[in-house]
């Protein structure tokens, strides 16, 4: 196995072009189990076989517990994501962070527009040793640099569609 390395400080290079150009794509899929409910008694997967786990509805939310729910798998996106944001920037800056903590806090609830639900983010970041107005500046710049905080301000491509019948379950897209 290799050794765990942080990723290449290119990462923070622009990208000059005229289309989105993708650099990682993953697929999840999540089936409904025992209640066919895939937030109550679902199993995610993903495609490359490294996330399996079961999904449950909150006590929270009536339902029993005793596994995952999506507001906790984007929590951990969200706070990796912005994690590994804040390392890179730190590291160009040459601002040692050890002990950086990202805390996302993910609240599902009602939206007063619609009626219907919605999900609010609250994100913490702890800095232990960094100067405050020098944290202060390096957590403004990775919010604009993390890809989960620029979704979170300006909405996603977003594309929902039924699964031609010649797409077996199993097989997914073929992206």
């Amino acid at each position: 196995m290799k050794p765990l390395v942080p990723p290449p400080l290119t990462l923070l290079d622009k990208y000059y072009g005229p289309d989105f150009h993708g650099l990682y794509s993953t697929t999840v899929s999540v089936t409904g189990g025992d209640t066919g409910h895939g937030r109550a008694s679902g199993v995610a997967r993903s495609d490359d076989g490294n996330l399996e786990v079961n999904l449950r509805l909150p006590g929270a939310l009536s339902g029993p517990g005793g596994g995952t729910n999506p507001e906790q798998l984007f929590a951990a996106g969200y706070a990796a994501c912005f994690h590994g944001a804040l390392s890179l920037l730190a590291a160009r800056a040459g601002i040692p962070i050890p002990g950086a903590k990202v805390q996302a806090s993910i609240t599902f609830g009602r939206d007063p527009v619609d009626g219907l639900y919605t999900l609010t983010a609250d994100v913490r970041i702890h800095l232990p040793g960094v100067e405050r107005a020098i944290a202060e500046e390096l957590v403004r710049h990775t919010e604009r640099f993390c890809p989960y905080a620029k979704m979170a301000r300006q909405g996603i491509v977003n594309v929902v569609s039924l699964a031609p019948p010649s797409e077996s379950a199993d097989d997914g897209p073929n992206t």
